[in-house]
């Protein structure tokens, strides 16, 4: 009161610097953000600035706890930055995401990354084993999100990640492969009707990008529903580790993660040309049973009566033509094997 008074007395000059002086001692009192930048808490495991830990998902010991024992990767970095949330082995049978998203995390050095990176290399741990894409249950994992406490296994370790990992991330890769005897070009699944989605997919630097919300009870899908932007990298065949699609897709990680400001590195943008809207799969007709025998080969361009490859009936002997059904470029394609009508054989996208 005593200075006030006495700034009063000596005018409104000095009044107006006491105003000053205590708005500067109340900023200097204010900590900046990387001051207030600490530790994470992540399922009841703290990890301190700068540091990186590992382990399981639930400590739990009993029969059913052992198909939640994803391993959990967290490296909280040494000033502030968002948060990276890196999703894999959601199909057992997709090695390739697996390994993308373990390597990725080791590449990242915590004392010079900015933010936290999140990483579940196999969250269908079981399957990553035995090399199965469902789980025990029959249950395909990605169609069970957010999942419920009360459900199946599907359901609990949708509803285990829902509730306890999405919370931690703003923006999320989710890592998988073609499956059931396919193949993927390299290429980015993006909602590209949400725009911060839409950059996240450009600035993965790597492969095409192929539009669609993805389906219902996806992992990506309910992300991104939740608000957290959310793309999936498609790449390669299952049950196999492929080193290329593996080197893409940790590079990938990497200009995702120079694009959010989490590490000082070049990034990477797929150019618009390499932006499909569309895709549908060619499938066996009730009539094309037999041996697939593909003869056009991942990445091609295709135009409409193309011809794609064969079914040879092996008791008739008849040979069927496959031949393109419109202009595209091929993204996934079955191997050469037994097949039945009704099984996808090309994967053709286009842009609309």
């Amino acid at each position: 009161m005593r200075y006030l008074v006495n700034a009063v007395l000596v005018g409104p000059f000095a009044l107006a610097g006491l105003v000053c002086m205590f708005a500067e001692m109340v900023l200097a009192a204010e900590p900046s953000a990387e001051d207030a930048w600490g530790p994470i808490t992540v399922l009841q495991r703290t990890v301190a600035p700068g540091t990186a830990l590992r382990f399981p998902f639930s400590e739990e010991r009993s029969f059913k706890a052992s198909y939640l024992n994803a391993p959990v990767f967290v490296a909280r970095g040494s000033k502030p930055g968002p948060s990276l949330c890196l999703t894999a082995g959601i199909h057992g049978d997709e090695l390739n995401g697996v390994e993308v998203a373990r390597k990725a995390f080791s590449l990242a050095d915590p004392s010079q990354l900015r933010g936290t990176l999140i990483a579940l290399p196999a969250i269908n741990m079981e399957g990553v084993r035995t090399g199965s894409r469902y789980l025990t249950d029959r249950r395909d994992l990605n169609r069970a999100f957010p999942g419920r406490s009360g459900g199946s296994i599907a359901s609990l370790i949708a509803y285990a990640v829902t509730s306890n990992i999405l919370p931690h991330c703003e923006y999320v890769v989710d890592l998988h492969t073609g499956s059931d005897a396919r193949a993927n070009v390299p290429q980015i699944r993006a909602d590209l009707d949400n725009e911060k989605v839409r950059e996240l997919a450009v600035h993965f630097g790597h492969g095409i990008i192929v539009g669609g919300a993805g389906p219902e009870g996806s992992w990506r899908r309910e992300a991104v529903d939740a608000g957290v932007p959310a793309i999936i990298y498609e790449a390669g065949g299952p049950l196999e580790f492929e080193m290329a699609e593996i080197e893409e897709g940790v590079r990938g990680v990497r200009s995702v993660m120079a694009y959010l400001g989490m590490i000082d590195a070049p990034g990477q943008v797929i150019p618009d040309d390499w932006i499909y809207t569309k895709s549908t799969w060619m499938r066996a007709s009730l009539d094309q049973n037999g041996f697939f025998f593909p003869d056009a080969q991942l990445g091609d361009t295709v135009k409409e009566g193309d011809l794609l490859g064969r079914i040879v009936d092996p008791v008739t002997d008849f040979e069927h033509e496959i031949r393109a059904t419109r202009n595209g470029k091929l993204i996934g394609r079955a191997v050469s094997r037994p097949v039945l009508n009704g099984y996808g054989l090309f994967h053709i996208a286009w842009v609309e």
